[in-house]
Parts: C-alpha cells; structure tokens; sequence
C-alpha cells in the first residue's frame, strides 16, 4: 500500500484460494496486439481490503493497454494490495501487501509459486542470485528468501516499518518509516552493522552515478517534522547533504533516470532535480488538480510515467510526460491505486 494510504489490521489470506479475493471489477481484459517493444508494468493496489489487486500492461510500441493482465494469464485474483513488482533472474516478483505473500511469475507471467509466512512485506531486494531480503510493515524485521526454493529461512531484526532497499559495495541499504536511520546490512552475515541519521519517515532511496545514495524522508506533520532529501555516502555512511522540505506528508516517490544523473520525486507536482543541484526545485510538472500517487522513470525512453489515484476507488489515470519538456504525450487507465511501475 502507497505510503500515504492507512495500513489497518493484518488477515492470513490463503494464496490457492480466498473468497474475497477478485479481479478488480472496473477494469476490462482487453485482447490487443503487442509489439517487440519493452512493457511497462503498472502495480495497482486495489482497494484495501478487497482484494482486487491487480497488474497493467502498457506497450509503447503502439500505446496499447491490458488491464487485468496477471489474471488473463492465470485466471486467478493476485490478492489484496499490490505493492510493489520486480525481475530477479529471469521470474517476476508481485509483492502483495496485506495478502502476506509475494507471487513469483515465470517469464510468460505464469504463476510458479507464491513465497508465504510473511507478515506484511512491502519490498524484496535480491543479494545474489540465490537469497533476496524482503522489507515489512509490521515484523519488525527483514525476512530472508531463498530464491531457489521460495522459502523464508529466516529473519533479520530491525524494529519498525522497513521499506526500500539498495544493495552496493556488498552492504543491504535499508529505510524505515518509523524512525530517524538508514540502516547497513552485510549481505554476507546477514545482520545490521550501521546506520546513518537521514530523518523520520524515510522510504524511497536511489542510487546515483556516482555512487552516492539519496534518501526521501517525508517527515511528520502531527509533531512539526519536516520531510528532508538526504545525500548519502556510503563509503563513510556520512550525510553529505540534506536538504529540508517544508512540514509535511506530501513528498515520495523518489526515482532517478537510466544515466542516474536527476533525480525525480512529488511534492505539490512532479519535481525534476539534476544531482549536482545546490537547491530543492519548484513542481517541473503541476499537479493541475491530479492526485498524483504513483512516479516512475522508463530508463528506455526517459519518459515519465505518473499515476493519478483520482478518488482511490476508481480506475487511475495514468500520465506520461517527456522528461526535457514536461509536456504530456500519452495518457491512459489502469486498475484502483495505481502506486508504481515496472519497466522492463
């Protein structure tokens, strides 16, 4: 679920077979012709609760839409609260929040199986071709994955809400919405080892061509806590600059481009910010009344993809922009909660 959703109570959804679980009844299978051009995968939370998570295909190669695409390939519902999607090998990951489970797809999207007895994952991070960790809402740790057998063998503790990770140098970069830390794993050893002040409620991070990270805390505005943009260096694990956005919840999202040179997040707008930039922008793009929920970066085309929730419980709207001029070159609808996107 995106950050800016609330994240109720906790229900053991059965992977085979769970009576709430449906497809999301305001999209449509569509049969369209695809092109060799690269997808663009669309993660649709669903409603909270309902069970109608599901997944967008996008062909840019003649603008083409397929809603419901996990489910024209498996005739079964994802789950409840899709969070987020990625390709570890050759098989994808769908990280299905509140269902307590990640489904593994082949590379045809073919169900191969679903990695469970997890209690709220939200990422999973792959550290060698066999093991990958999975951040978690509620478990008050990271889970680790055999990637062979799908199976969690175990757990690493890290007290509160883990997010987004980066892997470099060998070391597991972790945020964590509930408190002040970036924290440091040795991937080999499978433990915390440091951790490097960045602000509260820190939960996208990127990885620049310099190899520097940059962290997004969007802060607290019940206790007056401003959100910051955190550069990180790793080598030293000192933070090299922060820059303080105003009080609030509004800014995530943080992406950066295929050449890892600008940074792109939201904050009243889509905001572009080149790496070298002494200063937080204004909006490159307006909201103009959207409820942008969702930003990714397609590191082909350098197009920008943004979500708009609209009211959270119809279709979103999904915008894509030209990444030097802003202007707007396509839109299109994909499931409820559009929160993020996979490029292939």
């Amino acid at each position: 679920m995106n950050l800016r959703l609330a994240i109720a109570i906790l229900g053991i959804v059965i992977f085979s077979s769970c009576s709430k679980d449906s497809p999301d009844p305001t999209t449509t299978i569509t049969n369209v012709t695809l092109t060799s051009a690269k997808k663009v995968y669309v993660v649709n939370e669903g409603g909270f609760q309902n069970g109608n998570a599901s997944i967008s295909l996008f062909d840019p190669g003649n603008d083409s839409v397929v809603n419901n695409y996990f489910y024209s390939k498996n005739s079964i519902a994802l789950g409840d609260v899709a969070q987020s999607m990625c390709k570890i090998n050759t098989d994808y990951y769908i990280v299905v929040n509140n269902s307590n489970k990640i489904v593994v797809c082949d590379a045809n999207f073919k169900i191969k199986h679903a990695i469970s007895n997890l209690t709220s994952p939200r990422y999973i991070q792959a550290v060698s071709n066999e093991k990958a960790y999975v951040s978690d809402l509620y478990a008050n740790g990271i889970s680790i994955v055999d990637l062979n057998s799908g199976i969690k063998t175990g757990s690493i503790t890290c007290k509160g809400w883990t997010e987004q990770m980066v892997m470099l140098y060998g070391k597991v970069y972790v945020t964590n919405m509930k408190s002040n830390y970036l924290y440091v794993i040795d991937a080999t050893i499978d433990k915390i080892i440091d951790s490097v002040a960045v602000g509260i409620s820190a939960g996208s991070i990127v990885l620049d061509k310099n190899d520097k990270l940059w962290v997004l805390s969007s802060g607290n505005s019940t206790l007056s806590i401003a959100g910051n943009l955190t550069k990180v260096d790793p080598l030293n694990l000192t933070s090299v600059i922060s820059y303080p956005f105003g009080t609030g919840n509004g800014m995530n999202s943080l992406c950066i481009n295929a050449n890892k040179d600008t940074l792109y997040f939201l904050n009243s707008g889509i905001c572009r910010m080149p790496i070298t930039s002494t200063s937080l922008p204004a909006p490159f793009i307006a909201s103009g009344g959207k409820n942008f929920y969702g930003l990714g970066i397609n590191p082909s085309t350098y197009d920008i993809y943004a979500s708009d929730a609209v009211d959270y419980v119809s279709q979103s709207n999904i915008y894509i922009y030209n990444s030097t001029s802003g202007t707007q070159k396509f839109n299109f609808k994909a499931g409820i909660n559009a929160n993020g996107f996979y490029f292939e």
